[in-house]
């Protein structure tokens, strides 16, 4: 396998000692340059609410031209954004996606592309969706949604934007994961095992991406007071509503907090669309694989720090070393 890593791809051979610099800093080390969007295109999935509606008008005010996804055009949120865009002369366009499409993600993508005249710099997968309730309760249509949704759709989206990113040698991939794709709290249905998946597939793009000058970095916030509760809750009482009770029957105390479940407290939603903007403006090859979003507990760090660790242990010399070491910056 060719000794290749991201930081001869993105900077050449007379930058790599300045960039390798800073491969020791932690990502709290180097996210502390303002954020500079002028002339950065970015898409974002799932923009009708929560942290993707907040992070496309904050990046359009940055400067980037933003092209703000969401399914089920028209609607009131749609056009909520294109007259905010009119009236602030924002570089923000509303473009329908509904994830789980095929068809949707590729025209989507390609209209994207031809208002940019070219290959976007950042695909920020945002939407996603939660069913509430124990595992076996889980039907196919919730569990096959809570799939398309949170890992396909992903996969969707990177396979419509990588080939021009690829041939343009340059990209970022933001996944919007949780917490809990790296811990597990009951009773969440397929929440968990789909952000795990994400978190897995989004690794595994990220060494493969290397060659291409690409970076993957998964954003894991905690609980925010966005909508994903009220949508959760609605999604989870109608699952209640056509389960059968030989699969309720043993879980009444987990059953009961369905329906008005919510987080966040007081927490700031705007944490992550000002993470996640810290994390486009590191400078290429320096942008950390996971980034922690709460101002509290952040369960899964010694998980990522354990998992980078034996990722660099059991292949950081093989023939993928490289790969390996260049996404965990060592």
């Amino acid at each position: 396998m060719t000794q290749i890593n991201r930081r001869t791809l993105l900077a050449g051979a007379a930058a790599t000692g300045a960039l390798a610099a800073t491969s020791t800093l932690s990502a709290e080390d180097v996210i502390t340059a303002k954020p500079n969007f002028e002339g950065k295109s970015i898409l974002i999935t799932g923009c009708s609410t929560g942290f993707g509606r907040m992070a496309s008008e904050y990046y359009a005010r940055m400067g980037a031209r933003v092209f703000a996804t969401m399914r089920n055009v028209p609607r009131a949120e749609a056009e909520e954004l294109t007259q905010i865009a009119i009236d602030e002369q924002l570089d923000l366009h509303v473009i329908e996606i509904d994830v789980t499409s095929d068809e949707q993600v590729e025209v989507g993508v390609a209209k994207a592309m031809e208002i940019n005249g070219g290959p976007l710099d950042v695909l920020i997968n945002n939407a996603g969706i939660s069913f509430g309730g124990p595992i076996e309760i889980q039907d196919m249509e919730a569990t096959q949604l809570t799939f398309d949704t949170n890992v396909f759709g992903p996969h969707r989206m990177a396979r419509a934007v990588l080939p021009s990113m690829r041939e343009a040698k340059s990209g970022l991939i933001i996944n919007v994961s949780s917490q809990l794709g790296r811990v597990i709290v009951p009773a969440y249905g397929q929440y968990s095992p789909t952000k795990f998946a994400l978190e897995a597939m989004s690794e595994s793009l990220a060494y493969e991406l290397v060659p291409h000058g690409i970076e993957v970095t998964v954003i894991e916030p905690g609980g925010y007071p966005t909508m994903i509760w009220k949508n959760a809750n609605e999604n989870s009482l109608a699952l209640l509503g056509r389960a059968e009770e030989k699969h309720t029957a043993g879980y009444a105390a987990l059953i009961e907090q369905l329906g008005s479940r919510s987080g966040g407290g007081s927490t700031d939603p705007m944490d992550v669309p000002r993470a996640m903007a810290e994390v486009i403006a590191m400078p290429a090859g320096t942008r950390p694989l996971r980034r922690a979003v709460h101002p509290g507990a952040k369960p899964q760090l010694p998980i990522n720090d354990l998992t980078a660790k034996v990722q660099v242990g059991w292949l950081g010399e093989s023939g993928y070393g490289p790969w390996i070491k260049a996404v965990h910056n060592v």
